[in-house]
């Protein structure tokens, strides 16, 4: 956290881009002067990033240089009138904060929302950030902390942080139920480890289905250091390992829709009481029962995120020549292939293909990795 300047101590100032904000446009009449005015317009405004086209403005903070967890600046502020807060929610422009002494409902500070930034929502679950109160339970986010860790997708074209400030993450699916989808858990696991959370495999329903057929997928991803866990939230089998796990520590459940997420939690925590749907039989895909993210502290210590479901999870700013090596099983033979860009997908001499022939690199993880490169060259 960075602290307030001293009295008589320069403060920095930042020359920072802005979302833009274009005027409302009004209909002209007079159309045979308005490539006149329109050429008038342009001219008038100053180079010094004064007019109103520009997307430059000066704030006063701490350059942090924070683009992997979406603020490059955090914003002075006088910490005499502010209380320190973790983001519970976030509902719409209401965002509710928890600190130390009470929960206070906040709008969020217009600077902020200001800022440019590839962020789909300026503050999500898991923040730690200032507030400056205003009456008993209302009160205004003025700074956002950095962020030590966040799990991102790409949602309509932009980044989608869905949550922030964990240490591992639950990553769920389900034995039947829907089927589990090995490939949708690669790109969550690839997603984790790009910001160092740790990423564990729960395997929900296992109650549904032999244990033994699971055992190709598990063993795959166990070989490659992964921990995975086989849980039934119905009968209980794995759920007191997995209170074990989460206890003490802040974690995230995520998965698609309707693999059990907040089944798994009332069975952590019966008191939570979370809302629950079925399945659908005839698409076999989940109905959405949670609607955003929550972060819910648990009896004992610790904090769990209840996460929305996602039936497609596209990774966000993953360049094609990136997506080998976020594959721990691809990364040992990129280097042994004869063409430096190698895709590993039609180039002879290819020492992971090689190494899919031999059986040392997995066919399901390698046919992974190739829907990966293939939407990642869709992107640029």
């Amino acid at each position: 956290m960075s602290k307030r300047k001293g009295k008589g101590q320069k403060k920095k100032k930042i020359r920072l881009e802005f979302r833009k904000k274009y005027d409302q446009s009004v209909r002209r009449k007079d159309f045979t002067h308005q490539e006149e005015h329109e050429d008038h317009l342009v001219a008038e405004q100053r180079i010094s990033g004064k007019g109103d086209l520009t997307r430059k403005r000066t704030v006063v903070g701490d350059l942090v240089g924070d683009e992997e967890t979406g603020f490059q600046v955090i914003l002075d502020v006088d910490l005499s009138e502010c209380l320190a807060g973790r983001v519970l929610s976030v509902h719409g422009l209401t965002t509710i904060v928890e600190t130390d002494d009470q929960i206070y409902e906040c709008a969020t500070r217009g600077l902020l929302k200001s800022l440019a930034t590839e962020l789909q929502h300026v503050i999500v679950a898991g923040d730690r950030v200032m507030i400056r109160p205003a009456s008993d339970n209302q009160a205004t986010i003025v700074r956002v902390e950095p962020r030590k860790s966040v799990i991102s997708r790409t949602s309509r074209g932009r980044r989608q942080i869905l949550v922030s400030n964990v240490d591992q993450a639950l990553v769920v699916c389900s034995a039947a139920e829907p089927v589990l989808k090995p490939n949708l858990i690669d790109r969550y696991l690839i997603s984790v480890e790009r910001t160092e959370i740790k990423p564990i495999v729960c395997i929900n329903k296992v109650d549904l289905v032999e244990p033994a057929d699971l055992q190709p997928v598990i063993g795959v991803w166990s070989s490659l250091g992964y921990e995975v866990m086989m849980v039934s939230a119905k009968t209980g089998f794995g759920i007191s390992r997995l209170r074990r796990l989460v206890h003490g520590r802040d974690s995230v459940v995520t998965g698609q829709s309707g693999v059990g997420k907040s089944s798994i939690l009332n069975a952590l925590h019966p008191d939570l009481a979370l809302r629950t749907r079925a399945v659908s039989q005839e698409s076999q895909k989940g109905r959405h029962t949670t609607t955003t993210a929550v972060l819910i502290p648990i009896p004992g210590g610790g904090h769990i995120v209840d996460t929305p479901g996602i039936r497609q999870f596209q990774l966000w700013d993953v360049t094609r020549e990136e997506v080998e090596g976020c594959f721990r099983d691809i990364r040992p033979f990129i280097n042994h292939c004869r063409f430096p860009d190698c895709s590993h997908r039609h180039e002879q001499q290819c020492s992971v293909k090689d190494a899919v022939a031999d059986g040392k690199i997995d066919v399901r993880r390698y046919e992974s990795y190739v829907g990966m490169y293939e939407e990642s060259q869709r992107g640029t």
